[in-house]
């Protein structure tokens, strides 16, 4: 039931600014593509290893045929044209052949015209459409184990961190934490992987602070979590990141080994990695419309603003983007199901009623977004190393997310800010978790905001503020915006930035199967 008697009309002014505002940049990102979009269309059509004869490293076969693609005859008519023609040109059995030929100078590439091109673009289509009904088979497969193992009986959903830089001791602790009540499974990147412009291979075992988003690394934690719901009695699902300058590889990546969800926001990569805006644009609406096919949670970054901005001087921001994501989502396909917006427990504990201020903006979050399976982020920025107040600020993180019927409560951590956590720590955080929940489950029932009181007018005061931005952002335009740091106060404009160089015009003649059947829906 609503609490917070926002106007209708408000919130319809709003929609319609952030569809007005969002326009633009989702023209760009249709009329250009990405080598990470292409290498993404390539994954799907089949190719995986990489070439471990280059004197600098493993290098994906992907990016050895794209890179060479680009090379000889340009991505303006896409990767699949000239790899397929030259399939057929050199009678090759496979894609990995092809790769092969091409690392060893065999391959000279061009966009075949007439026939040709009817030729390869019908069997790109063929190959990557048994890669898209892969997808579509562990879709129906995770709808078959949630059926059997049931989902979490409660919400919040308990959702939990794991970060050894070995995935099979990651494998130990998500197993673990799952025993302890923990609902979801996320597993945390190497240091630095958002900023590398291909996808390693195989399992890790040495990573920094995390593990690569990698299709073995995937497998393994997936096929472990499996196991574990049989034991526990109910579904597992397993969180990565398809973010970076490979955002729609690893969307692929995750949609070909069932992960569940994935943290995927439309100017994270902007703001907090400085990658270039149109790159950025071209990557995510690819990726969502991935996640739209394989059913995946996508888990979007506003939290992140707070840590660089004032949580309450800067909330509208958080809402814009909120606005924002749900739009971009839509237009890729996602509906709200899988659209897990985020906000956070972020204001000043000093502050006076600083925790009726969280309960005012996690209020408007629920309500502006009913159907949206919200993430609500813990207190990081003013965690002090006290673990004793930090244990406490926690506390009320957990009732908060209780009170306004948050879908996915992001486990925190005491020693926040202090160390990596350790095993006795995350116990910790679970019990506290685990006592809200029990001792609070329905105390959402008996919570009702005195009507004209300081949560209502606070509620009301952050998106009126956020419908005058997003009114600013329509006049100026939403990249202006971006570059003048109005979000997450970091100023990224659109022609800089990491990846830049990797942004490519369509052609007139552009084919990308992968694109097509995403649009439509078809499987053949």
């Amino acid at each position: 039931m609503p609490l917070l008697d926002l106007d209708p009309d408000v919130v319809a002014t709003a929609r319609k600014l952030a569809a007005r505002a969002a326009e633009p940049v989702v023209r760009i990102a249709k009329a250009h593509t990405t080598v990470a979009v292409e290498r993404a269309t390539l994954r799907l059509a089949g190719i995986t290893g990489a070439d471990t004869t280059h004197r600098a490293g493993d290098v994906p076969w992907v990016n050895r045929v794209v890179d060479t693609v680009r090379e000889h005859c340009g991505l303006e008519h896409g990767v699949v044209l000239p790899a397929f023609h030259a399939l057929r040109e050199h009678d090759l059995g496979s894609l990995t052949e092809l790769a092969e030929a091409t690392a060893a100078g065999q391959i000279q590439y061009r966009v075949p015209a007439g026939r040709d091109a009817d030729r390869a673009a019908k069997t790109g289509r063929v190959a990557v459409a048994r890669g898209m009904r892969t997808v579509d088979r562990n879709r129906a497969q995770r709808d078959r184990l949630v059926a059997r193992f049931g989902n979490p009986p409660q919400r919040p959903w308990i959702y939990l961190i794991v970060a050894t830089g070995d995935i099979d001791e990651d494998v130990v602790q998500a197993a673990n934490a799952a025993r302890a009540g923990a609902d979801i499974i996320a597993v945390i990147r190497s240091t630095g992987q958002s900023l590398l412009d291909y996808v390693p291979e195989g399992a890790t075992h040495h990573g920094f602070a995390g593990t690569y988003a990698t299709q073995e690394n995937f497998r393994i934690m997936r096929a472990a979590m499996d196991d574990v719901s049989k034991e526990v009695g109910r579904y597992i699902r397993v969180t990565n990141y398809a973010s970076g300058l490979c955002m729609p590889e690893i969307a692929v990546l995750g949609g070909l080994q069932r992960l569940d969800m994935m943290l995927n926001d439309s100017m994270y990569g902007i703001l907090f990695r400085d990658i270039n805006p149109i790159r950025t644009f071209v990557d995510q609406r690819f990726s969502r419309q991935v996640h739209a096919r394989a059913g995946i949670v996508i888990n979007t970054g506003e939290d992140n603003y707070l840590t660089t901005a004032d949580a309450v001087d800067a909330a509208h921001t958080v809402t814009v983007s909120q606005l924002l994501n749900e739009h971009f989502a839509h237009e890729a396909g996602l509906p709200d199901e899988l659209l897990g917006l985020g906000h956070a427990f972020e204001i000043n504990p000093k502050v006076p009623d600083s925790f009726r201020l969280e309960l005012a903006h996690a209020l408007l979050a629920r309500e502006l977004f009913p159907d949206a399976p919200l993430k609500w982020m813990p207190p990081t920025k003013h965690m002090t190393g006290d673990v004793f107040n930090g244990y406490l600020l926690d506390g009320f993180f957990n009732l908060a997310g209780v009170l306004t019927g948050q879908s996915i409560l992001l486990v925190g951590m005491m020693t926040e800010a202090v160390v990596t956590p350790f095993l006795s720590d995350r116990d910790l955080a679970l019990q506290n978790v685990r006592y809200v929940l029990n001792a609070a489950a329905g105390l959402r029932e008996d919570f009702r905001p005195a009507p004209g009181g300081l949560i209502v007018k606070r509620a009301h005061q952050v998106l009126g503020e956020a419908v005058d931005l997003l009114d600013r952002i329509v006049r100026d335009g939403l990249l202006d915006a971006i570059a003048d740091g109005t979000f997450g106060l970091m100023k990224r404009p659109p022609d800089k930035g990491k990846g830049a160089d990797g942004v490519v015009e369509k052609a007139d003649g552009y084919r990308n199967p992968a694109a097509d059947l995403l649009e439509t829906g078809e499987t053949k």
